[in-house]
Parts: structure tokens; sequence; C-alpha cells
């Protein structure tokens, strides 16, 4: 780190590309973080059955999103979640925001003033990560968004015989899942829908024929390779002969 007045301050590189964030929508099975505060101490006792905090601070960490599967509230198979004290409501399709508001006109029922608050968040993102990765599995990232590089780089990065112009995606509807075709090697993706990643996604990055043939993953590895099947090819025409 040189201090170089003379020189010119960094060149922007390329054009401003604008994402696509699109706003995440509950699915059944999800897992949300609730957290619900009064005036109360005896409300809340009630109203945080699972508190995420404490059950974070009795691990002693953030290692993974286990801790949210534990202490928050999943989406059941027709779309309900069940509260304390609120019961079942309904919250499937809804983006976090909704279900902070939904959450909140269910509490003006039990609480006469408006002495309370309502946090909303998601589980983490989980996701998998098969094939050509170098750290392949089932991961969460603590984090409301997550780009599908910060997804990579968290499952070590792609192996050097990954195809990276053919990276599969397979995501998760409320009608059923489905299957992307995604090129990393085109910066148009972080105009797409795919850029970021949702809850459950699993990115599947294929090998290339180079690996499927058994050759080497690099040059260097694929010339030795050659140069040692030519000497026994050699050797063995020259005990022949």
């Amino acid at each position: 780190m040189q201090n170089l007045n003379q020189e010119a301050t960094i060149a922007k590189s390329g054009e401003l590309i604008p994402y696509e964030v699109d706003e995440y929508r509950l699915q059944f099975n999800d897992v949300i973080d609730v957290t619900m505060k009064t005036t109360s101490v005896e409300l809340n006792e009630i109203l945080n059955v699972n508190d995420s905090e404490n059950q974070i601070r009795n691990i002693g960490g953030l290692n993974s999103g286990d801790v949210f599967f534990l202490s928050g509230y999943s989406v059941d198979n027709e779309g309900f979640v069940n509260l304390p004290l609120i019961g079942e409501i309904k919250l499937v399709g809804m983006n976090v925001k909704e279900v902070k508001f939904a959450i909140e006109d269910k509490l003006k029922k039990y609480i006469r003033d408006d002495n309370f608050y309502v946090r909303v968040r998601l589980g983490g993102i989980p996701y998998s990560a098969l094939g050509e990765f170098n750290r392949p599995g089932k991961f969460t990232i603590l984090q409301n968004r997550v780009t599908i590089f910060e997804a990579i780089a968290n499952a070590g990065d792609m192996t050097p015989t990954a195809k990276r112009s053919k990276v599969h995606l397979v995501r998760q509807y409320p009608e059923g899942a489905r299957t992307h075709t995604i090129n990393l090697l085109n910066d148009k993706i972080m105009e797409s829908e795919f850029f970021f990643l949702r809850p459950n996604d699993m990115i599947y990055a294929e090998p290339m024929k180079v690996k499927q043939l058994g050759t080497g993953m690099t040059f260097a590895q694929s010339l030795q390779l050659t140069l040692s099947v030519i000497t026994v090819a050699l050797l063995y025409i020259n005990v022949t002969n």
C-alpha cells in the first residue's frame, strides 16, 4: 500500500448492472424466526417460548442454521404456523413484511394498547451444493440475501473440472420443483432472478468431459499423461521388436 498521489483513482470498469431482487414468499416447510415483545413480563414469557437469541447464547455462537429449526416456527403442509397465544395463522405466500403485519393484527386482539414489537426473519438461507465442489454438502448461511457466488465460495469454490458455463439450479415453487441452467461466465446473471439464492435451492455443478475421460485436470497433467502413454507405447514396441 503505497502513497502514490500522482496516480489517478481506480477507474470504474463496465456499466452498472441493476439487481433483480425477487421478494421471497414463504413456502411449505419454511422456517421463520419470530420475536414478539410487550411491556408485560408475563406476556413476554408466553409469547417467546422459543427465543432464538437465548438459544444462540446457549450453544455459544452462530455456527449453523440449526438453531432456527429448533427455535423457529415451521410452515406446515397446509401453510399454517402455530404461534404462542395467537394460535394457527396462515402465512404461506406472504413475504416477511406481510407476515409481520399479519402477526401484529392478531396480537391487537389480545393486547389492548399498541406497546408491542414484532420481528420476523427467515431462518437463514439453506441450500445444497452438489457435484464439482471442493466442499460439497448442505449449508445454511445466516443472511437475508445470498448471491450464487457467495454460496459457491461457501462450498469451497468449484473444482477446476467444473463446467461453469452449465450449472444446474433446482428451485422449489409452490407447485413443485424446476431446474434452471445457468452460465456463470455471463455477467448477465446479475440481472436475472437466479443471482440471489432462495431457501432450499440446490446447485449442481457437472464435470467437464476431460474428467469423464479420466485425463488430467490441467494442461500439465494432461501433457504428463500423454507423455507417459507415449513412453509406454515406445517401450512396448522396442520390447516386441
